[in-house]
């Protein structure tokens, strides 16, 4: 079905729910996508702009070059890096072909499950209600199955909270002593407050069964440049992920954005507080809603759920859609109790959260 197929907002929404991108061609508010509204800058479009030709009439460079340039981007040597056509191409090496066998805790990102084989994946529920991770469990699941690989999202998706660095070094040092590498996902984390202090790539020299995995599409904003890169500091790790990708897994554009990049790193760091400005006042919002229960956010989303007097969360997403022409996650699809009672809401702006909001007391019929 193309973008013209559907009549009715109920066509329009059965298609959209099959998509997993490109929504910006079908009108309509987006609160499901995860990714910073105040970055990139004009000015990087317009860089873009003037070498257009040569961007698109050019190979790109291959990966030693990128490791280079993302290096600068994060002050870390680029043997430490290896730079992905998103950080789903890493995710996919990473789960598909090099782990044997590979813990997540549950509810989470559900790439890193969705690319393992058949019988290679352990799920681990996370503390129910609260979806805390017990770092001292999941480690000894993790020596319980052999796992040799465990992933930590931080903050998690969908619940948009926070494991402790403390945690983390724990679980690390645990993990260690039995093989295990441990990914610690922080594509989210620069939404979070302090993200310099809380973030693990700093120090990870010091943990050598240790990865880091970004995806720089949801905090630059640049979801349509596919860029997200792995940084550890176990070369042998490094190598087998770098043995994965092909030649030219990134494109000009991407190459010329990371090139840049260094030169709005102030800008970068504002559009963050503006992004972590709206979500906090969305909180509150969401919070002023009668009976609904409101998880504090770190990342740019916020965790719902749903009371259980109103309708399920793919009803209420629909309803959302329908009515309102806004676009919201359930989180049906998520391995966790009681799965559809919980909403995913990306935060936008000011105006778009307060009509998200608005459009959401509306149709689960509930009172702020």
């Amino acid at each position: 079905m193309s973008q013209n197929n559907y009549k009715t907002q109920s066509e329009k929404y059965e298609f959209i729910s099959k998509q997993h991108g490109g929504y910006y061609r079908h009108d309509f508010i987006d609160h499901a996508y995860l990714y910073n509204l105040y970055f990139p800058p004009e000015a990087i479009f317009t860089n873009f702009k003037d070498q257009i030709h040569d961007l698109v009439l050019n190979y790109p460079v291959a990966q030693d070059a990128l490791a280079n340039l993302v290096g600068k981007v994060i002050d870390q040597p680029a043997e430490r890096i290896v730079v992905g056509n998103g950080a789903a191409e890493l995710i996919k090496i990473v789960s598909g072909h090099i782990a044997g066998k590979l813990i997540v805790p549950v509810p989470s990102f559900n790439e890193y499950a969705n690319a393992a084989p058949s019988g290679k994946v352990v799920e681990f529920p996370l503390e129910f209600p609260s979806f805390q991770l017990d770092v001292d469990k999941f480690a000894a699941e993790a020596m319980r199955v052999k796992a040799d690989v465990a992933v930590v999202v931080t903050p998690n998706n969908p619940t948009s909270m926070l494991v402790s660095k403390a945690d983390l070094i724990r679980l690390a040092k645990k993990l260690e002593t039995h093989n295990c590498i441990l990914i610690i996902d922080e594509s989210f984390l620069d939404f979070a407050e302090n993200p310099a202090q809380i973030s693990l790539e700093r120090e990870i020299e010091n943990y050598p069964n240790m990865a880091i995995f970004k995806s720089m599409s949801k905090a630059y904003g640049i979801c349509g440049l596919r860029i997200g890169y792995m940084l550890s500091a176990n070369s042998e790790f490094t190598q087998a992920v770098r043995n994965g990708v092909h030649i030219w897994n990134i494109n000009g554009f991407a190459e010329e954005f990371l090139r840049i990049l260094p030169d709005y790193k102030d800008e970068f760091i504002e559009s963050c507080k503006q992004v972590r400005a709206d979500r906090d006042s969305l909180y509150t919002k969401l919070c002023a809603v009668k009976g609904m229960t409101v998880f504090k956010p770190d990342a740019n989303y916020i965790f719902c759920r749903l009371p259980d007097t109103v309708q399920s969360a793919p009803e209420i997403m629909k309803k959302l859609f329908v009515e309102h022409n806004m676009y919201i996650k359930d989180c049906s699809g998520k391995t966790q109790p009681d799965s559809d009672r919980y909403l995913r809401i990306a935060s936008r702006t000011e105006e778009e959260n307060c009509k998200l909001v608005a459009a959401l007391i509306d149709v689960v019929n509930l009172k702020a």
